[in-house]
């Protein structure tokens, strides 16, 4: 093969057909009865076009055809032909390769290429003839060997198997390196807490030293103090309003705890936990002409302003559902002009002059919601510092565990993302847009399946699909005690979307990148692979992390097979050393389960003041990636020196 590579056939042929072939360097000498002659020499091949081709060299031997000549490019390790170097290779010789029944293999069935390495011998094996299962006579139809192409097949070729890993290469991925698609912020994943959390009136249990912890390991962040309550709030600057007032008792504090000793206490444990404070404000003190009264609101900001608390503000809670709360809505326009009000607020208070403001936090966008949205962004568009919404999956009260397993579920979030940016790209072009209240189920969820490792799936998946679309924070509600949808229980025992949120923030970094993929099965659908059943997503690794040099990347991966998936690492991600962080139920329960383990480890506080250490488990260079079945990981390749990695 004049310029490419060469190969001789050397006589006498083997007698028997189903003689194995055996590997020598340079040359491959197999005979299969003068129709298949297998290679092995170096050749130069460009890196960019891997696979299968057909070769025009001339060639010299029995009965030899250079029009179905096939070149399968292989690597001493596996991998695909770069450059020099390249070993391996099989060439169909028409017209009459044997079976082991010795059934002719005529050219228009167009057989497949099988290549297996034989036991205890480095890079033995044997070539075979198979048909396809449609082309071959009825009693000689067994299962092809899977993922490999047929003859003529333009498709990327699987590589070798690793030693002890059984089934075929599915994935060929690699990023793209040099230029982020997407930066989000510092605190994308952030952290809400409910109103309905506080009992008796106070927030006491904000002092605990392990809750503090808890919150800690999710910093940097922002901690949204907002929910159904929020519209209800009203602040009292005395002492004790209950003695002042004359209070009826326990009543009355679960109707005025927003008074000054349990904003200090908020705000404390928002400090502590290194959490931006969002304070969202009572919408619902409403004048006789439907405008806002902002009496209330003022002396909370004047409050805060003399204690000088660096919080940021918001206006309601899914003004949407006003007319349902207290038999009143407000439109768009009037909403507008609220936070028109609110921002000339903040400004005469210089503490708050050039604070934060966000909303108008609508419910997902439905056509009634999507008109609020569209008045409230004429009026007042320009006024905040970030669009938000709200969006749930699930209704709580139907809910089971398969749900979370919906492919179709998960997709769902992508229509709502495309609705509210197509109003504010319209008003507002570039204006950011912020995810709060986001949860598994509404209604308070389930427990034991909104509360459980199987809500995961549908946790990981947002985060991943909202940072690729370029929604800039993402608020988890709750981060305690709300329903079954929050990450600590009653007990301040962190649940699985806890540890799951503790490796996001761990590992992934603001910066988004591009993934490529290729399918390597015998009917190729990868787009619908990763779209469906497995997704894929990358990130620069986080820069607050150091044990990974800047330049390293992070891929999470959810595979919602009920069978196990490989990937093998292509390009620039080829030949490195990757962290295997592997998430998986912990106990009986399984996908039930509200315990999880890392690498085979369970995950549990050691103290109050300590979190466990995250540790990874190393694979070798070169390793294919093994996803287990209804899992989610995390693979930080290490050494990487991306481009788009190397700065902040």
């Amino acid at each position: 093969m004049p310029g490419l590579c060469t190969a001789e056939i050397a006589q006498p042929f083997p007698p028997d057909p189903l003689t194995p072939i055996a590997l020598e360097s340079p040359l491959l000498r197999a005979w299969r009865r003068g129709t298949l002659c297998c290679f092995l020499s170096p050749c130069a091949r460009p890196a960019a076009s891997p696979g299968l081709f057909w070769s025009p060299a001339a060639f010299t031997g029995p009965l030899h055809d250079k029009s179905h000549f096939v070149h399968f490019p292989l690597s001493p390790s596996g991998a695909f032909c770069r450059g020099t170097g390249c070993v391996g290779g099989c060439f169909i010789l028409p017209p009459a390769t044997t079976q082991r029944t010795g059934t002719p293999c005529p050219l228009r069935a167009r057989p497949r290429l099988f290549f297996s390495p034989g036991p205890g011998t480095p890079g033995a094996g044997s070539c075979v003839c198979r048909y396809p299962r449609t082309a071959r006579p009825r009693h000689l139809r067994t299962p092809p060997a899977r993922g490999w192409p047929q003859a003529g097949d333009r498709r990327a070729l699987p590589v070798e198997k690793s030693p002890g890993v059984k089934g075929r290469t599915l994935i060929l991925l690699d990023v793209n390196t040099k230029s982020p698609v997407r930066i989000i912020s510092e605190n994308f994943l952030s952290l809400q807490l409910d109103p309905s959390i506080i009992h008796d009136g106070w927030l006491d249990f904000l002092s605990s030293r392990r809750l503090v912890t808890l919150a800690r390991g999710l910093a940097p962040a922002f901690l949204r103090f907002a929910g159904k309550r929020t519209d209800f709030l009203q602040f009292h600057n005395v002492k004790n309003p209950a003695k002042s007032r004359g209070g009826p008792g326990p009543d009355y504090y679960l109707k005025n705890y927003e008074d000054a000793r349990s904003l200090d206490k908020l705000y404390n444990f928002a400090d502590c936990s290194g959490l931006h404070l969002i304070f969202a404000l009572n919408a619902l003190r409403r004048n006789p002409n439907n405008s806002w009264n902002s009496s209330n609101a003022l002396s909370l900001l004047k409050y805060s302003a003399s204690k000088k608390y660096n919080i940021s503000w918001e206006l309601g809670n899914e003004p949407n559902n006003y007319r349902t709360l207290i038999g009143r809505s407000v439109n768009g326009s009037q909403l507008g002009k609220d936070y028109i009000q609110l921002r000339s607020l903040l400004q005469l208070i210089r503490t708050y002059s050039r604070a934060n403001l966000y909303g108008p936090n609508i419910g997902r966008p439905r056509k009634n919601v999507v008109a609020l949205l569209e008045g409230f962004m004429k009026v007042a568009g320009s006024t905040v510092d970030a669009v938000t919404w709200q969006h749930y999956y699930i209704d709580g009260r139907v809910a089971k565990v398969t749900d979370f397993l919906k492919t179709r579920l998960l997709d769902t979030l992508s229509d709502q993302i495309r609705k509210i940016q197509k109003v504010v790209n319209t008003y507002t072009p570039g204006k950011k847009i912020w995810l709060e209240g986001i949860g598994a189920t509404s209604a308070g969820g389930m427990n034991n399946l909104s509360d459980s490792y199987a809500a995961g799936f549908l946790w990981l998946n947002t985060l991943g699909l909202l940072a690729s679309q370029g929604i800039d924070v993402v608020v988890r509600h709750s981060f305690l005690d709300h329903g079954h949808n929050h990450l600590v229980d009653q007990n301040f025992n962190p649940l699985p979307d806890y540890w799951l949120s503790l490796l996001y923030k761990r590992l992934i970094g603001p910066k988004v990148l591009a993934i490529h993929v290729a399918g390597l099965q015998r009917k190729p659908r990868p787009g619908r692979v990763i779209r469906d059943k497995l997704r894929i997503y990358a990130h620069c690794t986080s820069y607050h992390n150091h044990n990974y040099v800047r330049g390293s990347i992070t891929l999470y991966i959810i595979n919602l097979h009920r069978s196990r998936k490989k990937i093998k690492l292509a390009g620039t991600l080829r030949d490195k050393i990757v962290h295997q962080y592997l998430l998986q139920p912990y106990g009986k329960d399984g996908l039930h389960s509200k315990s999880v383990q890392l690498n085979g480890q369970p995950l549990a506080m050691v103290d109050d003041g300590t979190l466990p250490e995250l540790k990874p488990r190393p694979l070798r260079a070169g390793r294919t990636l093994v996803i287990p079945p209804l899992t989610m990981s995390f693979y930080v390749v290490k050494n990487v020196n991306a481009l788009a990695c190397r700065y902040r």
